[in-house]
């Protein structure tokens, strides 16, 4: 069964890994433009085609070369058209980090972390051209853990998505797996992207300790939780980790004792906080 994939960053490594060795892997399509990006990286060292790409008309005529049976798609961060749908015989599988119809969009895990949420999920559906909006396959629930952050958590999710996946498609592909309808009428949104404000908060008007928790686990590894304080009569930037450790802007990252021990005049603006 011939397959390619269209995803970024990370955390789709193994997807990536799961289709390579379990299937025949004829192409990555990433938005990764960079040769030292995860997914190029993790290609080369592995010997599988990719095309980096800006746009899909760039990889249209690759597509239609490949006679790809199928198409896996997670965290590729544009819209796929009627025409590259149609070009699978089977369609494009979409590996959705949320229990939908709850959470379509870009930062289902963090908006998970922001919201307090005690459990989410991976949902398999069928893509078709609205945003997270097509028939679901399979959807399995995970607990989040206190100390989760975006990163542990994605990590999770999409190990737990490729072992779905692994069991899903040949029974996708032989008509053995029923397609279920979203209700859109319970459906929820998360933010179409973050920026690095998004991470930052007023020391003078800080957040509540269980809200500056859930900042710096669901910012992690990015944007990261960050605020503005003076030391030595220069305003610098302080992100906040998760593990309760703090990074001056230069600095390596440190625990809140040895920062309060290096900055003893931050101690009443930084001890509130927690």
């Amino acid at each position: 069964m011939k397959i390619v994939f269209f995803g970024a960053s990370k955390f789709v490594i193994p997807l990536i890994e799961m289709l390579n060795q379990n299937f025949e892997l004829t192409l990555v399509v990433t938005t990764e433009r960079n040769p030292l990006d995860t997914v190029p990286q993790y290609c080369e060292r592995n010997n599988i085609p990719y095309v980096a790409i800006k746009s899909l008309d760039e990889a249209k005529d690759m597509l239609k070369e490949k006679n790809a049976d199928l198409g896996v798609l997670a965290y590729f961060g544009l819209l796929l058209p009627q025409a590259i749908l149609e070009i699978f015989p089977h369609g494009i599988l979409n590996v959705h980090p949320s229990l939908l119809p709850k959470y379509r969009g870009a930062t289902p895990v963090q908006t998970a972390l922001l919201n307090g949420e005690q459990q989410t999920g991976i949902t398999i559906i069928k893509l078709d051209q609205q945003m997270d909006h097509g028939p679901m396959l399979a959807q399995e629930k995970e607990d989040i853990l206190e100390s989760d952050t975006t990163e542990a958590l994605h990590d999770r999710l999409f190990t737990k998505g490729a072992n779905m996946l692994q069991d899903i498609i040949p029974q996708y592909i032989d008509n053995k797996r029923d397609l279920k309808t979203q209700n859109d009428e319970q459906a929820t949104y998360t933010k179409k992207s973050l920026t690095k404000h998004d991470g930052f908060f007023d020391n003078d008007n800080p957040p509540q300790a269980s809200t500056l928790d859930r900042m710096i686990r669901a910012y992690y590894p990015w944007p990261a939780t960050w605020t503005r304080l003076i030391i030595n009569g220069k305003e610098k930037i302080i992100k906040f980790l998760p593990n309760k450790k703090l990074q001056v802007e230069g600095k390596r990252p440190m625990s809140l004792k040895d920062f309060l021990n290096g900055y003893p005049e931050l101690k009443e603006a930084v001890e509130k906080l927690f």
